[in-house]
This record gives structure tokens, C-alpha cells and sequence, in this order.
């Protein structure tokens, strides 16, 4: 489980639970309120409609603070999908999404999507600099899944 914020409160993610209810998008992001990630976000909020309406939820995480993450999921995911806090990169090193920034030597996570399975499959990893195409990656993946599944 993750410490994480949705609408601005805090409440503790667990990866299995929303798997019961359905594949899951799991984004990493550098930075809460940088301008990358800030548009990530705004995106990923405008498309939640389309993931809900194919059973997907979507989670954002970052090396932030949960009161950070509190902040960012109210005025940049709009209260529409949470964001977890890793500030000890548990989640990240497991997911293998650490980067180091080679002068400065700050880590952060990186900026990759993975769409998993119910089962806990691996459907797609996608590592970009760019914000736009993990949303539509993410989508296209898990409309494919679901198309699989005669759904």
C-alpha cells in the first residue's frame, strides 16, 4: 500500500484492491507542479471518463510528500484520480522507475506508465519524456484488454 491523496484527502492506495475492480494505469512523474507533470495530469483528468467507462482506474506517483500530493490532486488532477506520495522510492525502485540526475545527483522517479492486468499482468510499459503519449497508450491498451475479454 501507498500513502495517497485524491480530492485532497488522504487515504492508504492499495495496488490489489483496485485491481478487483479492473486493470489500473500506474504512472510515475518526476515532480508535482512542474510543467510536464502538471499537463500530465490536466490530461489524465480529462480522460478519466474514458478510462471509468471501461472499468480502468489510474493512479499518478512521485517522490513528493503526501502533503504535496494533497495539494496537486485537488488543483491539478482536479479530484479526479489520486496520487500517491513515495518519498522513500519503495514504490518506484520496485517498479524500476528511479532516475538519477547525472550532475546535480537528485533522484526522482521517472516518467513511465505501465497498464496492468486484474491479474497482475503487465500489459504495457511506456518510458517518455513527453506527457501525451501515455495517456493515449494507456488507453489504447486497456480498450485492446477489454476488447480481449469480449467486453
Amino acid at each position: 500500500s501507498l500513502e495517497a491523496a485524491q480530492g485532497g484527502k488522504e487515504f492508504s492506495f492499495s495496488l490489489r484492491q483496485a485491481l478487483e475492480k479492473g486493470p489500473v494505469v500506474l504512472y510515475f512523474y518526476p515532480k508535482s507542479f512542474t510543467s510536464v507533470c502538471t499537463l500530465e495530469a490536466h490530461e489524465f483528468a480529462q480522460a478519466m471518463e474514458q478510462f471509468a467507462a471501461m472499468g480502468a482506474s489510474v493512479i499518478g506517483v512521485s517522490s513528493d510528500t503526501i502533503a504535496t500530493q494533497r495539494e496537486f490532486s485537488t488543483k491539478e488532477c482536479r479530484d479526479k484520480f489520486p496520487v500517491g506520495a513515495d518519498p522513500g522510492f519503495k514504490v518506484i525502485n520496485a517498479y524500476d522507475a528511479a532516475f538519477k540526475v547525472p550532475v546535480a545527483g537528485a533522484m526522482f522517479a521517472n516518467r513511465i506508465s505501465y497498464v496492468i492486468a486484474p491479474d497482475g499482468k503487465i500489459l504495457s510499459a511506456v518510458e517518455d519524456s513527453g506527457a501525451t503519449r501515455h495517456i493515449e497508450n494507456a488507453l489504447a491498451v486497456v480498450r485492446r484488454w477489454r476488447e480481449a475479454q469480449g467486453k
